[in-house]
C-alpha cells in the first residue's frame, strides 16, 4: 500500500495505491491517522482510483478513520473508486457516511 497526500485550501487529498487488506491494514491505519491528525483540514477526499483490492479489514480501516475524523468535525469523501471499491461501497452502504464525489 502506498499513500500519497497533499493539503490544498483546507482540503486534504489522499490517494490509496495498492491493496487494502489484512496485510496492509496496520500500516495504512497508522499512516492515515498520522496524516489526518498532522494536517489542518475541514474535509478529506480519499481517491481510490488506484486501489486494486479491499477486503473487510480495509473497510474497517476506513470506518475507523471516519469515526476519528467525525469526532473532530471533519468530513470524509470518496472519489474515483475503482470498480471493485465501488461495488463494496454500494453493497455495504459506506457511501451513506462517506459520500462519493466527482
Amino acid at each position: 500500500m502506498e499513500i500519497k497526500y497533499k493539503n490544498y485550501n483546507n482540503v486534504l487529498y489522499v490517494k490509496l495505491v495498492g491493496e487494502l487488506d489484512e496485510h496492509s491494514a496496520k500500516y495504512t491505519s497508522k499512516t492515515l491517522d498520522d496524516v489526518f491528525l498532522s494536517t489542518i483540514s475541514k474535509q478529506i477526499i480519499i481517491d481510490l482510483s488506484e486501489m486494486g483490492f479491499m477486503d473487510s479489514t480495509g473497510i474497517g480501516v476506513l470506518i475507523g478513520r471516519y469515526k476519528k475524523m467525525k469526532n473532530k468535525g471533519v468530513s470524509i469523501f470518496i472519489s474515483n473508486p475503482s470498480y471493485h471499491a465501488e461495488k463494496i461501497f454500494k453493497m455495504t452502504g459506506l457511501y451513506e457516511i462517506m459520500p462519493k464525489i466527482s
